[in-house]
């Protein structure tokens, strides 16, 4: 029989051992991006369980011990590996339910469950990876007939290790790069842990425990505004066309003649204005030319932001509060860099959880920012693929109205705020937004951190990679080039609308030599916009409409 002290101190020196392993377990990462890595991502999303299975007796039951892990991990979930880990625990919860201590046939049971709920959380399930040596690993233990424990934990990790050997010749991408599957390598890293106590009696300590990485912070996008305001005014309006036939385009021009973070969305019947300027009233005004205005919104940001940084540090020090519903829509997005924050506070999001990549955001985080809306129904943009399953899992534990928009990037993100409209119900808004995604493409220029050999392309360390709807387009030596290269490769018959967002590695000087460069080389008949995002890692986001 299994104790829950066993059970509780197996989990732990699973957890540690993946601690100590996750930079071994980060680097077999096919894709050379800084990223949030699977190692890391899986360390965290265990660790969250610890302290709390630290606090419990040494009489607790199976039961309450696989119920405390699996709730810690379901809400301290980071990237789509920390996910899948936490499911996996949470069908032992549900296999040891109401069990003191639990028999063979129970955990074999426990494991089917977690299994069976890890492949139905992901949409097309791919062999090859932790889905794969989590089944088969159950699969061998179960036709094992094993006596006890120990017999059961040898026969796991020993099927979890030898299907974990094979995952290159199922995905033929782990096979050129010479690696294994990393979320598979870290699952059997805590089995591995785990056997140590089950099997030989030693819990493996944590080499470093403060290893694993600050808590992702969750703030109001109005408290983290730390750059100068070139532009006082934030003024957001919309035009009822007089004449449906009468392009924006020379609209959009003049705004950017007076201000900056301009956006003009031109619809069949309105156009939607968002721009910072020293003047509201010449924004208006020609505004008018186009018909007649409504939904008027100007800001002082200037005044807005006196004393941000005292209440962006005192949040930090803090949860946010939960917020009792006052308003019917909501929105929660995960970003980072002051501009951009900014600018999605501009597009009315509420709460804005500082993320992305190198810094997937945890599930609690989501849930915290979902239950401090002051809103009965919610949109959240993940802005990140490795941040989607996370979200969803925050869905399940909170009473609000709660969509998940399949936002990958940051454009796509801004896009889905742009197409939304209030007069509209959530379901509607929900399609709307969704479609919008379709109609933007995104690119980003980032660098290798590791040697790779990817899709047939030899990468170097610390070469210039180009990102085409999150997928790599080319290596480039050269930002900028990569930048020229990248733009004309997203721009698509009838595109008329380019944004280039530039990051916090890029001078403000250089951004302007790059967006001078890349004006040259596109048709004066499509508008482009330079933005100061200041997001880490990407030197540019790039958006084609």
């Amino acid at each position: 029989m299994l104790s829950g002290k066993i059970l509780r101190d197996a989990i732990i020196s699973g957890a540690n051992n993946i601690i100590n392993n996750k930079e071994s377990v980060d680097e077999l990462n096919v894709f050379p991006v800084p990223d949030g890595d699977t190692g890391t991502n899986m360390s965290m999303t265990i660790r969250n369980a610890v302290a709390e299975l630290n606090m419990l007796s040494d009489s607790a039951t199976v039961e309450t011990v696989a119920q405390t892990a699996a709730s810690g991990m379901l809400r301290g979930a980071r990237g789509n590996s920390g996910v899948i880990l936490s499911l996996l625990f949470r069908g032992l919860s549900k296999g040891l339910a109401g069990k003191h201590e639990a028999t063979v046939e129970d955990y074999c049971n426990a494991l089917k469950l977690g299994s069976e709920a890890a492949y139905k959380s992901v949409m097309k399930p791919t062999e090859g990876t932790i889905l794969t040596v989590a089944r088969v690993a159950y699969e061998k233990v179960s036709e094992a007939n094993c006596k006890d424990f120990k017999e059961l934990f040898e026969t796991l990790t020993s099927a979890a290790k030898e299907t974990l050997d094979s995952t290159p010749e199922m995905l033929p991408v782990l096979k050129k790069a010479g690696v294994v599957d990393a979320g598979g390598m870290g699952y059997y890293t805590i089995l591995k842990g785990m056997a140590s106590v089950i099997c030989d009696g030693i819990m493996i300590e944590a080499a470093d425990e403060t290893s694993g990485g600050e808590k992702a912070v969750v703030t109001n996008a109005a408290g983290t505004f730390e750059t100068d305001i070139e532009f006082t005014y934030c003024t957001e309006f919309i035009v009822v066309k007089s004449d449906i036939n009468k392009d924006a385009t020379k609209l959009r021009a003049y705004l950017e003649s007076i201000g900056d973070c301009v956006v003009v969305v031109d619809d069949d019947s309105i156009i939607k204005v968002h721009v910072h300027t020293e003047h509201p009233g010449k924004a208006l005004e020609e505004g008018i030319l186009y018909g007649s205005l409504i939904n008027l919104k100007i800001e002082n940001m200037k005044e807005q932001h006196k004393g941000a940084a005292a209440k962006a540090e005192m949040q930090r020090k803090q949860k946010l509060a939960p917020a009792e519903p006052t308003k019917d829509f909501g929105f929660v997005s995960v970003t980072s860099g002051a501009g951009l924050e900014e600018l999605f506070k501009d597009l009315g999001v509420d709460i804005i959880v500082r993320g992305g990549q190198t810094m997937n955001p945890s599930t609690e985080d989501i849930l915290e920012a979902i239950n401090a809306t002051p809103a009965h129904n919610i949109f959240v943009l993940p802005n990140n693929k490795n941040i989607i399953m996370a979200a969803e899992q925050a869905i399940k534990l909170t009473d609000r109205n709660v969509t998940v928009l399949q936002t990958r990037t940051i454009p796509q993100g801004i896009t889905a705020m742009l197409a939304f409209d209030d007069s509209l119900d959530f379901r509607t808004n929900g399609v709307n937004m969704t479609k919008a995604l379709d109609n933007v493409g995104s690119g980003s220029i980032t660098f290798a951190v590791r040697d790779s050999d990817f899709e047939g392309k030899q990468i170097k360390k610390g070469e210039i990679l180009a990102m085409e709807n999150s997928k790599l387009a080319f290596v480039e030596k050269d930002v900028t080039k990569a930048l020229i290269k990248l733009t004309k490769k997203l721009l698509r018959s009838g595109s008329s609308y380019i944004t280039v967002i530039y990051g916090s590695d890029v001078t403000d000087e250089t951004a302007q030599t790059a967006f001078e460069a890349l004006r040259s080389k596109i048709s004066d008949d499509i508008e482009i916009v330079l933005v100061n995002g200041g997001q880490p890692v990407y030197y540019y986001i790039v958006s084609v409409e």
